[in-house]
């Protein structure tokens, strides 16, 4: 049988606060799925079983399986149960800002990892305030880090967000999770709902070469973001430094 999470007290006031709880448990299996907890052909649990594992009504369970099969990562089979189809949610909008867009050549979603190199408390620039709709020199934490697929680095990039969004926030680079717009819901109630980007290419620097493993001269992809709340409020930028040697970025909206 899998293993499932449970889902946390924080979690269900955060249900309370601003999402169903079957939102919640959507999102829990489907970040399994996304990190390969939950193989594809893995058979769930009963409806039942799964109710007293997340700690939730059966009917909750219910509309957040019913989802998941709609969207394409279960199936739901007479004899069998509900099975896990190996499918990603790459064209379902409602997941589109949780996961990596980086596909490979063949355009397969490709599974990254992520490796958090610094996290900093700061400042905000002029630059930096006028994106966040801050304070020139207010309080923002910073942290970057490295996305690998298939042990090769392919994206680098640097998240900056106002300090007073994430009062909590991890203390330590080793304790900000991979999924983190999904830590961001789940633990602050920040819903990221729009995502605003500015696309194109540069020559790679010092810091590419260094973080990519690329040979000088190259080309990288650039992506400066500026994502916002569910009340449309700037909340976090980033900008992102990629190499397309092996991969494409690929934006699909429906």
């Amino acid at each position: 049988m899998p293993e499932l999470p449970n889902i946390s007290a924080d979690e269900q006031r955060l249900g309370e606060l601003s999402l169903p709880l079957y939102e919640i448990v959507k999102r829990q299996i489907t970040e399994a799925i996304m990190l390969g907890k939950l193989e594809p052909g893995s058979v769930l649990p009963s409806e039942v079983a799964l109710s007293q594992t997340y700690g939730v009504a059966v009917g909750t369970i219910r509309r957040a399986l019913m989802d998941l099969t709609n969207d394409g990562l279960l199936s739901r089979r007479r004899k069998t149960g509900t099975v896990v189809t190996g499918r990603k949610p790459q064209h379902s909008l409602r997941l589109f800002f949780q996961y990596f867009r980086l596909h490979g050549l063949d355009g397969s979603l490709s599974k990254s990892v992520t490796m958090v190199t610094t996290l900093a408390n700061g400042t905000a620039s002029a630059t930096e305030a006028q994106k966040l709709h801050i304070d020139e020199g207010a309080p923002v934490v910073s942290f970057h880090r490295v996305r690998t697929v298939d042990d090769r680095p392919i994206m680098h990039e640097t998240l900056t967000l106002p300090r007073e969004r994430v009062a909590d926030f991890p203390e330590s680079a080793e304790d900000i999770p991979s999924l983190f717009y999904l830590h961001l819901l789940e633990h602050h109630g920040i819903r990221i709902s729009a995502v605003r980007e500015q696309i194109g290419a540069d020559l790679a620097n010092e810091e590419d070469a260094r973080w990519l493993g690329l040979k000088l001269p190259a080309a990288v992809l650039t992506i400066d973001e500026v994502a916002y709340d569910q009340m449309a409020v700037p909340v976090l930028i980033a900008s992102h430094r990629a190499t397309t040697a092996n991969h494409r970025y690929i934006n699909e909206v429906q």
